[in-house]
């Protein structure tokens, strides 16, 4: 589904996750003719910025293949230099119309953060970078009054999608004419099913800094 638009894009990971939930997934665009066609070169019709978290595969969860998914992963989904400029490859050269950000319930690194905020816990080596990291999605769940954890996984995803927005000025303005559009999902491990928290661009009738 090359060059396809945010709109289409996004129907089809949506159809993707209803067929896995189902327990039926096509598994479509896995075999040997798929792997030839590819060889050249790809055009993934989404991005999709995951936890690493072992249960969040994203091919699987969306039902998709060799070619359809530019697939970036970090514990916590936490933000780099390294995410953004992948993220900005994959909508500006491969031609990706959708950027998903995609949380999930029983998050360890959101685990971390709140037991670093609420009862001082320092984590170790390059593990404390990523619990700081996360540490301001917690921050922002507390002033708000939001205690429960889908609640806080739902801020952290909110707050990853704002700051992918507020320091990529490529995928803000790709936003912005409606070239490209973002949208925030939560996943529900025990039932494998996706749900939007938010989402920008003119797809979903959004302002692009709403």
């Amino acid at each position: 589904m090359p060059r396809t638009s945010p709109a289409v894009a996004l129907d089809s990971l949506l159809a993707g996750n209803r067929r896995f939930v189902s327990g039926a997934p096509s598994h479509p665009n896995q075999d040997a003719a798929r792997r030839t066609e590819l060889a050249p070169g790809q055009e993934p019709f989404a991005v999709i910025l995951g936890c690493s978290d072992s249960r969040l595969a994203a091919e699987i969860i969306f039902d998709q293949g060799l070619g359809d998914l530019f697939v970036v992963r970090t514990a916590g989904h936490v933000l780099g230099t390294e995410v953004l400029g992948s993220i900005e490859y994959a909508t500006t050269v491969l031609g990706a119309r959708l950027v998903v950000v995609l949380g999930h319930d029983s998050c360890g690194a959101v685990a971390a953060g709140r037991a670093a905020v609420e009862d001082g816990f320092a984590a170790s080596g390059f593990v404390r970078d990523v619990v700081e990291r996360v540490t301001p999605s917690i921050l922002a769940a507390r002033s708000a009054g939001l205690t429960a954890e889908s609640d806080i996984i739902d801020e952290h995803i909110r707050h990853t999608v704002d700051l992918l927005l507020d320091r990529s000025r490529v995928l803000a303005d790709q936003v912005e004419t409606g070239e490209v559009a973002v949208v925030g999902f939560g996943y529900a491990l025990a039932e494998g099913e996706v749900r939007r928290v938010t989402a920008r661009g003119r797809t979903f009738q959004e302002s692009p800094a709403s």
